[in-house]
C-alpha cells in the first residue's frame, strides 16, 4: 500500500511538471509570434499614386496614345506614372518632341527609365521625375499622357483643368474622367484611349 502511494505521487508530479513546462513553452512560442508579427498601422498614409498597380502598356497602344494626341516635334509630353519610361522614350524617339518627362514615384522604376532612355539615345531629351504625381508641376506640358485608375482620374481631374494651359491634349489609356466628355475615343487591343483638350473656360462642376 504505501509502495502504491509513492508510486502515485510520483507520477502525478511528473504531470504537473509537464504541464507546467508545457504552459511555458506554449506561452513562449505566443509571445515569440507575437514579436515576429509586424505591428499594423492604425492609420495609412494617403497616397493616391501609391494604389496604382503598375500595368505596361503594349507598344501598339502606347504608339495609338501618341497619334490620337498628335503629338508633334513641337510638343512637351509628360506622362503621369510612368512606370519603365516607353511612353516618353517613344514620344522623343519615333515623334521627335523636344522634351517629354516621365513622373514615377517607383525609385526602381525611375532608375529602369533612365537606363532604357541612355540606351535609346534619348536621354538628352527625355528627363524622370521620382515623384508624386499630386506634386507634379507641368512646366510647359502641350500633352498629358495617363494609365491610372478611375478614382485617381477624377481626383487629378481639378489639378489638371486649373493647371495645364487651353489646348492641352489629355489621353488616358481604359479610363475616363467622370462628367468631363472626351472629345474623343478610340478602341485599340480591346481597350478605350480617351482624348481631353483643355477648354478655355472651365466648368464649375469638373472642378470638385
Amino acid at each position: 500500500m504505501q509502495l502504491r502511494r509513492m508510486l502515485i505521487l510520483l507520477v502525478t508530479g511528473i504531470s504537473a511538471v509537464s504541464l507546467s513546462v508545457a504552459g511555458c513553452t506554449n506561452q513562449q512560442r505566443n509571445l515569440e509570434a507575437d514579436a515576429q508579427t509586424p505591428a499594423i498601422p492604425t492609420q495609412l498614409p494617403e497616397t493616391p499614386q501609391a494604389d496604382v498597380p503598375y500595368v505596361p502598356t503594349s507598344p501598339e497602344v502606347v504608339n495609338a496614345m501618341l497619334q490620337l494626341a498628335q503629338v508633334t516635334k513641337n510638343d512637351v509630353v509628360y506622362d503621369l506614372g510612368s512606370g519603365d519610361g516607353r511612353i516618353p522614350i517613344t514620344a522623343a524617339q519615333k515623334y521627335g518632341v523636344s522634351r517629354a518627362v516621365g513622373v514615377e514615384i517607383n525609385p526602381e522604376l525611375v532608375q529602369e527609365s533612365k537606363a532604357n532612355a541612355q540606351k535609346a539615345g534619348v536621354s538628352d531629351r527625355v528627363t524622370f521625375q521620382q515623384q508624386d504625381l499630386f506634386q507634379t508641376n507641368f512646366d510647359g506640358a502641350t500633352v498629358v499622357t495617363l494609365y491610372l485608375l478611375p478614382d485617381v482620374n477624377l481626383k487629378l481631374r481639378p489639378k489638371l483643368l486649373q493647371e495645364l494651359k487651353p489646348g492641352t491634349r489629355i489621353v488616358s489609356h481604359a479610363f475616363d474622367m467622370g462628367e468631363w466628355k472626351p472629345k474623343k475615343t478610340l478602341e485599340v487591343q480591346g481597350t478605350t484611349l480617351y482624348l481631353w483638350v483643355v477648354p478655355d473656360q472651365v466648368p464649375n462642376n469638373l472642378l470638385q
